[in-house]
């Protein structure tokens, strides 16, 4: 009996446990990343503020790095008349597809001790990763219609 209970047990926290899959997408996620550009599926150039911070031209060329083994991280803007004060964020990676490898994406901003102010956060499609390159996808609607943000990075 106490066999069988045990095999439960052990069956529950397996069960609950991310898959391999993400498992395998934290270990390529975790180092250092530049955010090498934005693109939108928008015509024209439009003034696009990201993760409610700052305009999208100082997220390009910012550096992210990212702790898997506590689901945090940080970022520094880059540019001139950008902040370039460190912000700091916790993640979560779900599987949506294995077979098409898509990912839920969720940053949530906080402070340095890992606590946010409003306990919300972003949510965006992993939709690339490998060991040296990563993109995001974010749908967002504009005049009452959705437009694609790419956010493209490589691995430092």
């Amino acid at each position: 009996m106490k066999n069988i209970v045990l095999v439960l047990i052990t069956f529950c926290f397996l069960a609950c446990g991310s898959s391999k899959t993400v498992r395998q997408s934290k270990k390529t996620i975790k180092g250092d990343w530049t955010l090498t550009s934005i693109k939108s599926s928008a015509i024209g150039d439009l003034k696009i503020t990201l993760l409610n911070d700052a305009e999208k031209a100082c997220f390009e060329n910012s550096t992210w790095q990212f702790i898997p083994n506590n689901n945090t991280g940080n970022y520094t803007l880059s540019g001139l008349t950008c902040e370039a004060e460190q912000r700091y964020f916790a993640f979560t990676i779900d599987e949506v597809n294995e077979d098409t490898g898509l990912y839920n994406f969720l940053l949530k901003p906080t402070n340095e001790k890992g606590k946010s102010e409003t306990n919300a956060g972003f949510r965006l499609e992993l939709t690339s990763l490998s060991e040296t390159v990563m993109q995001w996808q974010q749908i967002v609607t504009l005049d009452g219609k959705p437009i694609t943000i790419n956010m493209n990075f490589s691995k430092i």
